[in-house]
This record gives structure tokens, sequence and C-alpha cells, in this order.
């Protein structure tokens, strides 16, 4: 694997009785798209907040370019070399978007006025409309332009697409995509949006109740779960499996369903002693995944 860009190791963090992060560990090499999911109240914020110095952990380590996020100097640098965009795009709303772009580029010496040219109209923004009178959609926008613009090395974005209509998310997901492979621009994104995760990341978080459950490249968690389905005479037996990597089990009627993140062998070979009529494996949806791994119906 590539060095890592970020990496935590048993990050903490409470307020007062709230285990926001319960040793969550987390490695995005340099280079890469990492998409982090999880629920309302899993940990995203609070972990992308401590990579930038907004808030000190309670234990454990969190490093960004090599620099400990939690140094008051080394977190100044970290900042100065990565671009931000929070859940709630925050703006200078007192400013016109070309006083907000001329602003700007006094923070980010790499600053690329060429991309925020572009940019302002691909995304039809413009120059001298006042931000606080700009739709949420576009209010989006700026926050990614500025972001786009910068020429830092990490993008950080909390919920980069919302806000935006389907057409719009195409076209900010694309271009994310385009910038980070020209530019070699590692990026680590927050998202409710499987769509969005499965569209445009190479590597994959899932965080549940301040822990990392699911990580690594995409297509590797991918091949690496699968459902293997039992179908018996009778009703399911209610079976334990010891074989290493099962995520989750389900039984319906005749049908038990198990979820593997280890292959299928070892639950196939234990299954076997069951006696079922059949045994089929099947592969499984991000979705599927995500849902099993955080403790979701579906």
């Amino acid at each position: 694997m590539l060095d890592p860009i970020i990496e935590t190791v048993d990050l903490r963090k409470t307020y007062e009785s709230v285990h926001a992060l319960a040793g969550l560990s987390l490695r995005v090499p340099r280079g890469s798209v990492c998409g982090l999911l999880g629920r309302n109240g899993a940990g995203k914020t609070t972990t992308i907040k401590v990579l930038l110095g907004m808030v000190r952990p309670t234990s454990g380590t969190a490093r960004v370019f090599g620099l400990a996020a939690d140094d008051a100097r080394a977190s100044v640098e970290i900042r100065s070399r990565t671009a931000f965009v929070s859940e709630d795009k925050d703006l200078y709303s007192g400013m016109t978007v070309g006083e907000l772009l001329r602003f700007t580029p006094g923070f980010y010496p790499s600053w690329r006025a060429d991309l925020a040219s572009t940019y302002l109209t691909q995304f039809e923004l413009r120059a001298d409309a006042a931000i606080k009178d700009l739709s949420r959609g576009m209010r989006t926008k700026l926050a990614l332009l500025v972001a786009f613009s910068t020429g830092a090395e990490l993008l950080i974005l909390d919920e980069p697409t919302s806000g935006l209509d389907p057409a719009a998310t195409e076209q900010v997901l694309k271009l994310l995509v385009k910038q980070a492979a020209a530019d070699g621009t590692t990026v680590l994104f927050s998202s409710h949006q499987l769509a969005d995760v499965e569209q445009i990341a190479d590597h994959l978080a899932i965080v549940d109740r301040g822990r990392t459950v699911v990580h690594g490249p995409l297509d590797d968690v991918r091949a690496a779960h699968r459902r293997i389905q039992l179908v018996f005479d009778d009703a399911a037996p209610d079976a334990a499996f010891k074989s290493r990597g099962v995520v989750g089990m389900r039984r319906e009627g005749r049908v038990l369903s198990v979820l593997s993140s280890a292959g299928e062998e070892g639950v196939v070979a234990e299954a076997r002693a069951l006696n079922p009529r059949s045994i089929d494996v099947h592969p499984v949806t991000l979705k599927e995944i995500f849902l099993e791994t955080v403790g979701v119906e579906n």
C-alpha cells in the first residue's frame, strides 16, 4: 500500500458520557479517493474535526502528512495543505462570489486561478452574486469551487453533494474524479449516499458507533464479501458459525443466510455438516454490506 496521507490508530473522543469515537483506526493512501460511510452520529464528522485540529482526541493518534493532528503548530501546516468543505458549506455571507474568490487565494500559495475561472462558468455562478442570496445548491457549488481551486494536496469533504440535484451531483462527482486523477490529490469524503461512494471511491471506510467496521480498497471489500444461502427441507436450524469473517445471519423459514467478509470457503465447509438441501453463494452489493455491518435491517 502507498504511504498514507491520513492515518489514525485507536482514536477516541469522549464528550462527558458520550463516546463519539471509540477506537477508530483509518488509513487513507496517497492519491486515493476514500469514501467515509456511516449512520448519523457514527463519528464521521468528529473524525474529520480531529484530523483538521478542530477537536483534540481523548486518546489515540491521528496523523496527516505524517504530522500529529493534535499538535498546534503541525495542525496549522495540515490546514494550509488541505481544502475542507463542511457539511454546512460555511462561507462568508457578507461577500459576493467574486470577492470571495479574490480573498481566498491569500491563504493558498498554490491557488489555481484557471480552475476557479473554469468552475465559475461550469457551475453557472455569477461573480457579482451575493453569497447570502445563493440557494443551498449554489452555495454547495461555490464551496466546492473554492476547494477544487486551492491546489491543496488533500481534499476533505463532509457530505459534498448535499443540496445538489441529480444532474449537479453527477457533474461534481466527475470533476472530483478528474481533478484527483490529474493532480494526484488525495480525497476523503463523508457521505450518506452509497451511490456516490460506489461511483468515485477506490477506498472505503464504514464507521459505526465510533469504530471502523469495514476498511480497505473498495474492490477488495466487494470481493471478500459473499452471501451464503442455505435451503433446508424443514425450518432452518438456529446454527452458529465459527468461521472467520461471519458478519451476520438471518433465518427466514427454510432459508438460512450468512454474510461473510472473508469469502465463502469456511462457511460452506461448516454448512455442509448441517445437511441443507442446497448451498448457494452470491456476491453482495455495497448497500448490503453497509446495512448488515452497521446492524440495520434491510
